[in-house]
C-alpha cells in the first residue's frame, strides 16, 4: 500500500490446509501513516521452521523481536512485514516430519545495524553461502531454539528520503483586470485541400484497378473465349 488516509474493502479468503474448507470475509482497510514516520533500516529474516499464520499473533511477534534484538542491539524493533515463503517462490513441504512453509518476517528500526549483521551479509559471507557453508556471525544466536533463521538469506536494506519536487505554482484562474488573453503563439493556417484530395483519391484509385483487374481474370481469361 502507498495511499495514505485512504480506505479500501478488502475481500479476504482462506482456506483450512487440514478440511480445505474456505471461508471468506470482508474487511476495510484504513491505511495510516506509521507512527514516528518510515523506519530507515530493514533486515528481512527468513524463518524456516514457521508457518505464515504461527507469526501472526502478537505474543509470536513480540518472541520474535526479542530475539531480535539480541542480535541487532536495539530496543526500538518493530515488525513491518510477514511473509509466507510459498509467496516469495518456496515449494510446499512434504507432509513429514511437521516441515514448515517458511516465513519471511522484516524487522525495522531507527538505528543502525549491528556488527553481527553487518558481518553476516558481508562479501566474505556471501561467498561462504555459495560453497554451502555458514555465514560469519560475530554473535551468538539468540533466536535458537524457537525459530530457525536461514542466514544465508538475510537482507539489510537501508532506506533514503525521497526527495519531493515541488509542483507546479496554480494562479487563482482568473484574469485580472484591464488584461486581455494572449495566446502563447500564433497558429499559421494550413491548406488542407491537397492532404484531404490524396487521403481520399489514392485508395479510390486503387479500388478502380483492382476491379479492373478482377473484371479481366473473371471474363476475359475463361475457358472458350
Amino acid at each position: 500500500w502507498h495511499l495514505v488516509g485512504v480506505s479500501a474493502l478488502v475481500q479476504v479468503v482462506a482456506y483450512n490446509r487440514h478440511t480445505y474448507e474456505t471461508a471468506a470475509q470482508r474487511l476495510v482497510v484504513t491505511i495510516v501513516p506509521a507512527p514516528g514516520g518510515e523506519l530507515p533500516y530493514q533486515g528481512e529474516f527468513l524463518v524456516e521452521n514457521r508457518n505464515v499464520e504461527e507469526l501472526l499473533p502478537a505474543a509470536a511477534r513480540d518472541l520474535f523481536l526479542q530475539a531480535t534484538a539480541g542480535v541487532w542491539e536495539r530496543d526500538d524493533l518493530r515488525v513491518t512485514n510477514v511473509t509466507s515463503a510459498l509467496d516469495r517462490g518456496g515449494r510446499v513441504p512434504l507432509p513429514i516430519e511437521g516441515r514448515k512453509e517458511g516465513v519471511y518476517v522484516t524487522v525495522g528500526s531507527r538505528g543502525g545495524f549491528s556488527p553481527c549483521l553487518a558481518s553476516a551479509t558481508s562479501p566474505q559471507s556471501r561467498f561462504r553461502c555459495s560453497l554451502g557453508q555458514q555465514p560469519l556471525a560475530s554473535c551468538y544466536d539468540t533466536f535458537a531454539p524457537h525459530f530457525s533463521i536461514r542466514w544465508c538469506n538475510l537482507t539489510l536494506l537501508q532506506l533514503w528520503p525521497s526527495p519531493t519536487t515541488p509542483g507546479p505554482a496554480w494562479g487563482p484562474g482568473v484574469l485580472e483586470d484591464g488584461e486581455d488573453f494572449q495566446p502563447p503563439t500564433e497558429v499559421t493556417p494550413q491548406d488542407l485541400l491537397p492532404g484531404y484530395l490524396v487521403t481520399l483519391l489514392v485508395p479510390l484509385a486503387v479500388a478502380v484497378l483492382l476491379c479492373l483487374l478482377l473484371g479481366h481474370l473473371m471474363c476475359c481469361r475463361r475457358e472458350g473465349v
